[in-house]
């Protein structure tokens, strides 16, 4: 217990000067700073560099090697980016936080709120998708709470959440989602969800670049329970530093009912979407992630997705 709180201490350390720093810049200046460190990162420190590699070249099998190093390069800076960026919003104003973004198609979130049944905005850990709870809520006029681990580290825990927690936004953590989705959901609120992330290997499995891959089945089985729309949001980095946010509602069509085959099927759906965007926008997505860390053991099993996942009796 002792050696944790010393380790946190310590990250803590390194962290100050780096919030310090960010809060203190301007927009496009943090993004810089960002982008510098997450360069030296590659460069220097060998984090999860292996597990990149790798999954970059089970998702493009049809590029060379140089191309894939390029894309990773390029996603290491975008990282930095996006976290300095984060540290950056604690401190911003509400119209310096209205101008780090520009929104395409607002008509699609917008009219889907509308129809009263609450609002679920998906997505992955695609270029500065903590904005989410800051830039995005301010420019639709609607709060969004989102969901979300708690940091490791409680230290900068408390940054990241006062961060979040801004302008009526704020988030809800895992185990407490069940409970909160529901009443959120129900009074026509907006829930924000990354579903990019590995789910247990009791999860369903969809296919993702072509392998199957263990799939959060949440947000899915809320769309369902309760008619909630979901739409999906991507932050694309425009060319003056800032940027344009695009959504995309995934079709709820023909699914005949509320089931599990139902469930699937929606998952694929909204999975798909992620997977095109990711495709047009490599370096744009967070690949040190093991996403695909259970498929051996799936393919192993040799069975179809089973019907439950123990992270995702939420919606029941």
């Amino acid at each position: 217990m002792l050696a944790r709180t010393l380790k946190s201490l310590i990250e803590y350390l390194f962290f100050i000067p780096v919030n310090f720093l960010a809060r203190r810049c301007s927009f496009r200046a943090a993004g810089r700073l960002g982008s510098a460190l997450g360069g030296i990162v590659w460069r220097v420190i060998p984090y999860r560099k292996d597990v990149t590699a790798e999954n970059l070249r089970l998702a493009f099998p049809g590029i060379d090697a140089r191309a894939r190093d390029a894309i990773a390069a390029r996603a290491y800076r975008g990282y930095g980016r996006a976290l300095v960026e984060m540290l950056w919003s604690g401190g911003a104003s509400r119209e310096e936080l209205l101008g780090a973004m520009t929104l395409d198609n607002p008509e699609v979130p917008l009219g889907a709120l509308a129809r009263g049944k609450g609002l679920i905005l998906l997505s992955g850990h695609f270029g500065a998708w903590e904005f989410i709870v800051t830039s995005l809520a301010l420019h639709l006029g609607h709060p969004v709470i989102a969901i979300a681990q708690p940091q490791r580290n409680r230290f900068i825990d408390r940054v990241i959440t006062a961060n979040r927690n801004r302008f009526g936004s704020g988030t809800v953590t895992m185990h407490r989602a069940p409970r909160e989705v529901t009443a959120l959901l129900r009074s026509g609120r907006i829930v924000a969800m990354l579903g990019d992330q590995s789910g247990p290997k009791e999860s369903m499995f969809v296919e993702f670049f072509g392998r199957p891959a263990a799939t959060h089945r949440g947000a899915a089985a809320f769309s369902l329970k309760y008619d909630a729309p979901i739409v999906m949001f991507f932050f694309i980095r425009a060319g003056n530093g800032t940027y344009r946010a695009v959504f995309e509602e995934v079709d709820r069509s023909g699914l005949g009912g509320t089931g599990e085959e139902a469930v699937l099927e929606l998952t694929r759906r909204h999975t798909a979407i992620l997977e095109r965007y990711i495709r047009a926008w490599p370096d744009h997505w967070l690949w040190m992630h093991r996403r695909w860390k259970h498929t051996a053991y799936y393919e192993a099993r040799g069975k179809e997705a089973p019907p439950k996942e123990a992270a995702g009796e939420e919606a029941r």
